[in-house]
């Protein structure tokens, strides 16, 4: 089988994500980019496509001339990403899933429960991939993690902590930088701005890791510059479904740190702690053993890590590698699908649009928390078992 077939909505010109999604998109040269609505400007949108190499007939001013065009073509792309601003994911995300496309949509994937629990219903009923681009879940070491835990490595989890922390947000004089304003006003951002933003990559690399999903919470969301009404940081206490307990901080205002993603795991056998800006070391700590180093790259390490590393040891894997292991994964998914068998386990491991809903109800639940003075409120969908 050749190449499969990508396209792209957003991620144009300038956009902080685009080139993210293209590099990973093309890696392993599993996916051709062949057709993208790349601007919300028409004809800036075509010419961008056109110096990218896609082709005339394929680079299309808006979403919904792309749906068009490609609906009808015989070489169809297999796999369109959207990344779009986040209030259009939920329309363009529906419209191509109804159209029978495999979609990856970039977080968050809706603005409300309805809608995922809407686009939840439309993946399924369609039998077409909806994916949601948690891309830092592809890191390699962070697969390992989830294979140490699921073993039983660490025994039973007991404590999970989670942070993405940064301090990029952290000047009140950027009040009223465009850029920066939309993200903490209501009526663009919704109910949630940092937490939203940043929290749910935390959260869903927590459940990801340990393989268990939050039931219920309680957050303490602060303005820290006061002019804004939604929160620059949140402290969160989360209770998971096997029993594992949680502590969650995110913030905007956090001088000093930069991307500030980070995870420990605490089982009765051992922990794990890991930061998504050292990505290739490990720290495992044994129970009444030393603490190890697990580098990336190493002999002996499971078939998740194994599969999702392609630099030798010693030489630094990045973000855009994380998301070549999502779009590795979905191109094995959609290779399966094609010839009706099932997926590489070790492949099987992209986050779904039912991870996207756990995300939304999170949201509002941080939300309704907060401002309920850390209210225990129930975060568990009620769309989901």
């Amino acid at each position: 089988m050749g190449k499969l077939r990508w396209g792209m909505v957003g991620g144009g010109e300038g956009s902080q994500i685009g080139p993210a999604h293209r590099l990973g998109a093309g890696l392993d040269g599993e996916f051709e980019f062949l057709a993208g609505a790349l601007d919300h400007r028409a004809e800036e949108g075509r010419l961008y496509a056109q110096s990218l190499g896609i082709d005339a007939t394929r680079a299309y001013g808006s979403w919904q001339e792309m749906l068009a065009g490609e609906r009808s073509r015989p070489d169809r792309i297999d796999l369109v990403t959207i990344a779009t601003p986040n209030a259009t994911h939920f329309t363009i995300t529906k419209e191509f899933l109804k159209a029978g496309f495999n979609v990856l949509c970039e977080k968050p994937m809706t603005m409300t429960v309805e809608e995922a629990e809407e686009i939840v219903a439309i993946a399924r009923e369609s039998g077409k991939i909806c994916a949601v681009n948690y891309g830092y879940t592809g890191y390699s070491l962070v697969r390992h993690m989830k294979a140490m835990v699921a073993r039983g490595d660490l025994g039973k989890i007991r404590l999970v902590k989670s942070e993405f922390a940064h301090g990029h947000h952290a000047d009140a004089a950027d009040a009223d930088n465009p850029r920066v304003r939309w993200r903490y006003d209501p009526a663009q951002a919704g109910v949630s701005a940092q937490f939203a933003d940043c929290g749910i990559h935390a959260l869903h690399m927590a459940s990801f890791v340990i393989g268990q999903e939050v039931h219920s919470l309680s957050a303490d969301t602060v303005s820290c510059i006061s002019s804004r009404e939604l929160e620059d940081d949140a402290m969160v206490n989360l209770r998971f479904d096997g029993g594992a307990v949680g502590r969650l901080w995110t913030s905007s205002i956090a001088l000093g740190r930069q991307h500030g993603l980070t995870l420990q795991v605490f089982g009765e056998k051992g922990g794990l702690s890991w930061s998504q800006e050292h990505p290739n070391q490990l720290y495992w700590h044994p129970l009444n053993g030393r603490t190890q180093i697990i580098e990336r790259g190493e002999a002996n390490l499971s078939p998740e890590a194994d599969r999702t590393t392609r630099v030798t040891i010693g030489h630094a894997e990045g973000m855009p590698l994380a998301f070549a292991n999502i779009y590795s994964d979905l191109a094995e998914a959609i290779r399966a699908q094609k010839e009706n068998r099932a997926p590489d386990p070790s492949a099987n491991l992209y986050p779904r649009a039912e991870d996207g809903l756990r995300s939304m109800v999170a949201v509002f639940s941080v939300a309704e928390s907060g401002k309920a003075g850390g209210k225990w409120v129930n975060a568990s969908p009620k769309a989901l078992p």
